[in-house]
């Protein structure tokens, strides 16, 4: 009997390690905090932006996309912000007329392969995004501005961002 308890307690972390290993790539969720280039190790790569130019750099972004919305005014109930709060409440405050309305991110319906929905009215939503890369030597930033309403509604912009003083204003947009 005491065999087979210690066959039974040497097999089992392999039968569990084998039962919890897995070929699938991990879930990556876009939420997820990235890691500047700076802290991974690599002492060559020049620092990213600071929070305060990052959240300047959305704003800008969001201005343009707002203000141009190459989405075609479609019959969206609300625009989603991927940002931080404070870039959110600003841009609300900047637009306050806006229609549709700019939103905070706890309104929104994500739901997988389907198009995102108001949680106030049902209705399809717009989602903006801002992706920043690193400062290049020259102290630019090319960042990827991106809309979203679904499979069908989706699209983006290639911006070059300058810094003047204190604030950043667009080089070029493409």
């Amino acid at each position: 009997m005491n065999i087979k308890k210690f066959l039974f307690s040497a097999c089992l972390p392999v039968i569990l390690a084998a039962g919890c290993s897995t070929d699938q790539k991990p879930i990556v969720f876009l939420s997820e905090p990235k890691v500047p280039a700076y802290l991974s190790g690599d002492a060559d790569v020049a620092r990213g932006l600071s929070k305060e130019d990052e959240q300047k750099v959305d704003l800008v972004v969001f201005t343009y996309m707002l203000d141009k919305h190459p989405w075609n005014d479609g019959d969206y109930a609300a625009i989603f912000l991927q940002a931080d709060d404070s870039v959110v409440d600003a841009m609300m405050n900047k637009f306050p007329k806006r229609n549709p309305p700019i939103k905070r991110g706890d309104r929104l319906d994500l739901r997988s392969a389907q198009t995102p929905l108001d949680r106030d009215t049902g209705l399809p939503v717009l989602i903006l995004g801002a992706d920043a890369q690193e400062p290049a030597a020259d102290g630019s930033v090319a960042v990827t501005g991106r809309w979203y309403a679904g499979t069908d509604v989706k699209g983006y912009f290639n911006f070059v961002l300058k810094k003047t003083g204190e604030d950043w204003t667009i080089a070029g947009v493409k």
